[in-house]
């Protein structure tokens, strides 16, 4: 693997390179943000602790992702004028920080909110849009794959976090208080330390000998949009309501998994935890798997496959009483759940172009909050298997979205055409 020599013309940019050194420092980056998916194995404890009752708890977690949602935008265009290693180094602090001071909130679960919620979601924000934003500059060649290898970190955050905090916890080691102080400081090191290995792209950086493919020619933007310029476009819309359908569905069953799980099979609360993991497991692999495939057979293509597979698994499991079954559905919920968000970056680039894809999707990222918040209102709102088949009626809607964006790319691609003076 060769090293890339980089523009030392910002303090992000010092010496060559190996942009899959970069890559890898973004996984581990990524793994320590997405340990904020393992909240649950916080929940009870933060209950006792702060004399709570379950919404006032859970409502920790609303707020952190909130927070990030809304931050990521800023943390685009932040990382687009600064550099990724400085952004993403403040975005670590911030994360680390607020877990670390959240230890010494209790009983006051205000606090806790502005703590772990707020500056913690605020930190998250940051630092999650930098490495993508960074890293469709580094790999033009394999725009999915890399996003996807990016955000399968923070999908498995959960799952390597989750066991080590369950024995923190217990009162017999450490406590919630103290290991929410270790856990910052670990998250703190592990985000600045990767965010020291971020260098910026060179200007149009393309690797030795490529050549784009006829599906990346046909499907990527004629030219670099601005923020300004996407909102302004029905385009930038249709992605968002893609993102947001798409995170509705996989929101509302994993925000009942275990409960329904026992009351359609029957099984009790521990036999229906293992749907929870086997989620978070497939959430990870989606976020690879889709991304990996939607650099050959494009991005409107895989996002379609994605709403056709889940109208057959919604509507299978509205009607399944049998645990094994259920499991299966839910896996593959979880993978084209993870797949959304292993696909959008590389599609906000292809449909608005590379050089400010890191802002343009950071915005995009509200369409996480909305359907992280309609998903589960919808399915607790109603009987789970009525619920399940309205979600199947929307996934069928959905389909329509990602050939609509294929037309409107192909739309422009051609006016451009027409328009260039090879063409005159």
């Amino acid at each position: 693997m060769s090293t890339v020599p980089v523009n030392r013309n910002t303090s992000d940019n010092a010496g060559p390179i190996n942009r899959w050194v970069i890559a890898i420092a973004a996984v581990f980056m990524q793994i320590a943000l997405g340990a904020v998916y393992g909240w649950s194995v916080f929940l009870n404890s933060v209950i006792a602790d702060y004399h709570a009752d379950k919404p006032s708890a859970n409502l920790t977690f609303t707020i952190t992702i909130i927070a990030l949602g809304i931050t990521a935008g800023f943390g685009g265009f932040l990382q687009a004028r600064f550099g990724p290693r400085a952004i993403a180094t403040a975005g670590g602090i911030l994360y680390g920080l607020g877990v670390f001071l959240a230890g010494f909130t209790a009983p006051n679960i205000g606090l806790l909110y502005f703590t772990y919620g707020i500056i913690g979601g605020i930190g998250l924000g940051l630092a999650y849009i930098v490495p993508l934003a960074m890293l469709i500059k580094w790999f033009p060649d394999r725009r999915g794959f890399i996003t996807g290898l990016a955000v399968a970190g923070f999908g498995l955050g959960a799952t390597v976090m989750s066991p080590i905090a369950t024995e923190l916890i217990k009162p017999t080691n450490l406590g919630l208080a103290r290991t929410f102080n270790y856990l910052g400081i670990a998250y703190l090191i592990i985000v600045v330390v990767a965010a020291q290995f971020y260098r910026k792209a060179p200007d149009n950086f393309a690797p030795a000998g490529w050549k784009p493919t006829l599906i990346q020619k046909t499907e990527q933007a004629a030219r670099n949009y601005s923020l300004k310029e996407a909102l302004s476009t029905p385009r930038w819309y249709i992605l968002w309501l893609i993102l947001a359908l798409n995170v509705t569905a996989g929101a509302a069953l994993i925000s009942v998994a275990s409960p329904l799980a026992q009351n359609f099979a029957g099984v009790n609360a521990t036999t229906a935890s293992v749907i929870v993991v086997s989620i978070s497991i497939f959430n990870g692999i989606g976020r690879l798997f889709w991304a990996w495939l939607s650099d050959f057979i494009g991005r409107p293509f895989t996002f379609l496959a994605i709403f056709l597979v889940q109208i057959l698994v919604f509507f299978i499991m509205s009607q399944a009483s049998n645990f094994a079954l259920l499991l299966v559905l839910a896996a593959i919920v979880g993978l084209c759940y993870g797949g959304g968000f292993g696909t959008m970056p590389a599609f906000a680039a292809d449909f608005f172009g590379p050089k400010n894809s890191g802002t343009i999707y950071g915005v995009m990222l509200t369409a996480w909050s909305a359907g992280a918040a309609l998903g589960p209102i919808l399915i607790s709102s109603m009987d789970y298997r009525t619920a399940l088949l309205i979600i199947a009626v929307i996934m069928i809607v959905s389909a329509a979205l990602p050939l609509l964006t294929r037309f409107l790319i192909g739309r422009e691609r051609a006016a451009a055409d027409a328009a260039s003076p090879a063409a005159n």
